[in-house]
């Protein structure tokens, strides 16, 4: 079957490699779900648990507000698209040897599609909730959700829970693999040596993933 893609993706570009598609998700995993709601596109951004075991080909946990009307869309009738935006860069027409040449922008990306179904488990509601924390709390911190449960307990009331199984990953890797070596290690090394840190992440992204952006 010949490959289809829903994100503009030209073969330079295109990222298949699924360690490197769950790692990005997993280290970018404040992401983007879109779906679709009374005609209209609607978005919630979300810490999402990213889970590549869980399912045929992974799963998706998160949870928003219930005042977020959002969460209406995710009962399984319906595809979700979840954006995982990771580090971006302008790249500078001066920063090439072969001319002429126009600005472009270098990033990574990737699109995990699935149909959303809610967690209404209070139980599996709170292993989501102490996976989210464990991921990102310090644990010398002090502070854990027993610590805390009465408060806990409330806000576990205003809040849905939900997962995706993962039908289908997109992932795009624009780093400049259309460019001669010079030009990429000209790239390289504007971008590693720039003052700004999520710059630098594009620079050392390009030396890792090399010439194939894999």
């Amino acid at each position: 079957m010949p490959y289809t893609s829903s994100m503009y993706i030209p073969r330079d570009f295109r990222l298949d490699d699924r360690d490197v598609l769950f790692e990005h998700m997993a280290s970018n995993n404040f992401a983007t779900i879109v779906t679709a709601q009374d005609g209209s596109l609607v978005a919630s951004h979300l810490p999402f648990v990213v889970d590549r075991e869980a399912g045929e080909s992974g799963t998706l946990t998160a949870h928003m507000a219930r005042a977020n009307g959002q969460w209406q869309t995710l009962r399984g009738d319906q595809e979700a698209l979840v954006i995982f935006q990771g580090p971006h860069a302008y790249v500078s027409p001066s920063w090439y040897e072969t001319h002429p040449s126009v600005p472009t922008w270098n990033y990574l990306t990737v699109h995990a599609y699935g149909r959303p179904r809610l967690i209404e488990d209070e139980t599996r509601v709170r292993a989501l909730l102490h996976d989210l924390i464990a991921q990102h709390e310090a644990p010398d911190s002090g502070w854990t959700m027993e610590s805390a449960e009465e408060y806990v307990a409330k806000m576990l009331r205003n809040i849905v829970a939900f997962e995706i199984l993962i039908s289908r990953l997109e992932g795009k890797a624009k780093l400049s693999q259309n460019r001669d070596e010079t030009d990429r290690d000209n790239v390289a090394a504007k971008l590693s040596a720039s003052s700004y840190e999520v710059e630098r992440e594009v620079g050392d992204l390009m030396r890792r993933m090399g010439p194939q952006g894999n």
